[in-house]
This record gives structure tokens, C-alpha cells and sequence, in this order.
């Protein structure tokens, strides 16, 4: 029996990224990539062709975990800093076809301004980094692929319901995303994970309370985008 997604092409962005301050030290942030690997799977049981790309440390897809191999449908690509992200898009993806592209990275939005090269001295009492702003790859993203159904994500820390939606919707618009998850950090612990899912509508298509549920709430959403198109 196929699933929903045969034979779709579905990129995938997880996990974190780093932004070097010398030769052994970096800044990064806190993402384990478990979400966007519970997405992959969901998209590989459902037949879909997926490109992962994660973050160093990050939790890749386990296959093993499905009812059958669908090690041949799984690209992995490894990256580690905001320019090797920048890099692959440009080098490796950017001829891809997508029928939805789900970045759940967490993208540095500040990486050091300097990479010393060699190690700094650790007997300095201060050390001062400065930070400048990384580009938004989400709209390098939009940008390349305009026609793909795309997902973002919008984390945030402490805030109201109203808030976060408030948030996500302006961040959906920004980016050009159709639509874009929004959570609060202290509202995610080890498999809970409570999200609401924003449409172009400012409306609420789902809102969910774990890794699994975001995953099939995104898989399905995006089988009914793509089936519409299709019999458009």
C-alpha cells in the first residue's frame, strides 16, 4: 500500500548550528534535533523521498525503527556552520526539486564576528566576542525554491498563547513561509512538546502536544497541499 507522500521529494533542515570563536571554541544552540528527526520519519512512512540535513551532535533519522528499509529514500547531509548550511544549498540542493521543504534547524541568528584561528589564551580574566547577525536561510530557502510548500518554526521563551501566535504569524510573513510552528522553549520536555501550527490566515490548522502529533499534523497538512495542487 502507498503512503499519502510516494514519491514526493521532502527537504528537511534539524538540529543546531555553530559559529566559531577560535580553533576550539563556539557558540550554538540548544537543539538536540529530535523533532526534525521525528519528522523524517513520518515522512519516510509515508513514502516521501527525504533529504535531511543536521546540524553537528544532532539526532538523525533511525530507520531501523520502520516497518521496512527505507534506507534508500534518506539522504543524510552533515553541516556544521552557518556558511557549510549556505554552502550545501548552494553547491548541492539548489538543482533539487521540492515539494516541501520543513526547516526545523535552529539557525544561529548571531555567530562571532572572528574566528581567531589559533586558540586564545585561557588566562585572560574577560574575553570579549563580537557578534554580528547571520542570514535568514529560511528566505534563501523561499528564495530558491518558491513553488515548495514551506514550513517554519518559531521558538520562543515565556510567552502568552496570543503572543507566540503574534510572533509566528509576523515570522510567516517575513519569511514567506505557508506555515510556520510555533512553541515555547519551557513548554517542551523530553517528548512533550505543545505547538500550534499557523497558517497564511493567522489561523490555527492544529495544535499539538508532542513530537509525534506535530509530525503528523505537518505530514498530513502537507499531503493535502500537495493533492490539492496536484488536482488543481
Amino acid at each position: 500500500m502507498m503512503g499519502d507522500l510516494e514519491g514526493r521529494n521532502i527537504l528537511i533542515t534539524s538540529g543546531p548550528t555553530r559559529g566559531y570563536i577560535d580553533a576550539v571554541r563556539f557558540i550554538s544552540n540548544k537543539s538536540s534535533g529530535k523533532l526534525g528527526s521525528t519528522i523524517a520519519l513520518e515522512a519516510l512512512k509515508r513514502d516521501a523521498r527525504v533529504t535531511f540535513v543536521y546540524g553537528v551532535g544532532s539526532i538523525i533519522p533511525d530507520v531501523a525503527l520502520l516497518d521496512k528499509d527505507y534506507i534508500s529514500s534518506l539522504t543524510l547531509i552533515e553541516i556544521e556552520t552557518i556558511d557549510d548550511l549556505v554552502a550545501i544549498i548552494h553547491e548541492r540542493l539548489k538543482e533539487n526539486l521540492y515539494d516541501a521543504i520543513v526547516h526545523t534547524m535552529a539557525v544561529l541568528d548571531y555567530t562571532p564576528e572572528k574566528n581567531s584561528g589559533g586558540k586564545i589564551t585561557s588566562n585572560k580574566d574577560r574575553l570579549a566576542v563580537t557578534c554580528v547577525r547571520t542570514p535568514k536561510i529560511i528566505k534563501l530557502i523561499r528564495k530558491l525554491w518558491p513553488h515548495a510548500f514551506l514550513i517554519g518554526f518559531k521558538l520562543e521563551v515565556g510567552l502568552s498563547r496570543d503572543e507566540l501566535i503574534e510572533r509566528a504569524y509576523t515570522s510567516l510573513l517575513e519569511s514567506g513561509a505557508d506555515l510556520v510552528v510555533a512553541n515555547n522553549q519551557d513548554e517542551i520536555v523530553g517528548d512533550k512538546h505543545h505547538a500550534y501550527l499557523i497558517n497564511s490566515r493567522k489561523e490555527i490548522e492544529a495544535e499539538c502536544d508532542s513530537k509525534q502529533t506535530i509530525s503528523n499534523s505537518l505530514m498530513n497538512f502537507i499531503s493535502r497541499q500537495i493533492n490539492l495542487v496536484k488536482i488543481i
